[in-house]
């Protein structure tokens, strides 16, 4: 499973919330979270992450055409507007290849555009009316709720949101990477779960089905929730929260090394291999809490 960057055009403060993406760095190692949430270290994306920003790109730019027009053909040509327009709202990912000529750009296109080509292989978008693509959703839960008096926010975004004319609503989320095994399952399920908690709490439905999109290996996992299951996952979400307060009033955020170091931007600054911790900055300020970026829509 890829985790993708979507690319961002506008930069505004954010109150520090909680996302899938940052609810799994703290279950996966808090200090992991603290880099990434609170001290906001710069990470260097690969070119997979890239390439998962383009596609992502292309999709939503297919579905704002007519639908007559939703073709497979339409899909590529949309990849290389989408990785200029990538390109110059993050120039610096112009350092993952040595330049327009480069072969291995021309290649990495070319993997985009399967990647594209795969998704009418899951679904004929002609036949799709999404409410709502890239979709922001944001939902409080009280103080009291949260556990030590500050609300949690819950925020994230949705690839695509489908309502019916019967008002059921259905989750779409594409991945760019093959179907996982067990771990990243869970890990693709909490993400879904937490879009489907949130659709709970702001429009007061249930999503009737929670659909993850693998493009590499063009397969569909479909799921489907009910309110009492998503109840306790709030509860998970708040526990999860409470336990990132009480690390960020002591400043204790402790490293918690897996196999997934190998993969961390920041394993030179983590203690458990050798390295040392920046001094904490303190918890950010909840009026605003720093800008938001493209790694705050990462999943």
């Amino acid at each position: 499973m890829t985790e993708t960057l979507p690319a961002m055009t506008a930069v505004k403060p954010r109150r520090l919330a909680l996302s899938p993406s940052r609810a799994a760095d703290f279950k996966q190692c808090p200090l992991l979270y603290r880099f990434r949430a609170v001290d906001r270290l710069p990470e260097t994306p690969s070119r997979l992450q890239v390439r998962g920003t383009v596609v992502h790109t292309v999709l939503e730019r297919l579905f704002a055409l007519s639908p007559d027009q939703r073709d497979a053909e339409a899909g590529r040509e949309l990849v290389d507007p989408a990785w200029r327009d990538v390109l110059a709202a993050s120039p610096e990912l112009g350092e993952l290849f040595a330049g327009s000529g480069d072969p291995e750009l021309g290649e990495w296109l070319d993997s985009a555009r399967g990647l594209v080509e795969a998704y009418f292989a899951l679904e004929d978008p002609r036949l799709v009316a999404p409410e709502a693509c890239e979709l922001l959703v944001e939902a409080e839960l009280a103080a009291s709720d949260a556990g030590d008096g500050e609300p949690l926010l819950l925020r994230g975004y949705i690839d695509r949101l489908d309502v019916a004319a019967t008002g059921e609503i259905r989750v779409v989320d594409y991945k760019s990477g093959a179907a996982p095994r067990e771990f990243f399952e869970a890990k693709a399920l909490f993400q879904m779960k937490f879009y489907a908690l949130v659709l709970l709490r702001i429009r007061g439905v249930v999503p009737r089905q929670l659909r993850l999109l693998y493009l590499a290996d063009r397969q569909a996992l479909s799921y489907t929730p009910d309110e009492a299951e998503l109840i306790r996952f709030e509860r998970t979400l708040v526990a999860i929260w409470s336990a990132i307060r009480r690390a960020a009033r002591s400043g204790d955020f402790r490293p918690n090394p897996s196999r997934l170091c190998d993969w961390c931007d920041h394993k030179s600054r983590c203690p458990s291999f050798g390295g040392t911790v920046p001094p904490y900055p303190g918890w950010p300020d909840p009026a605003g809490a720093g800008a938001e970026t493209a790694r705050d829509r990462a999943e």
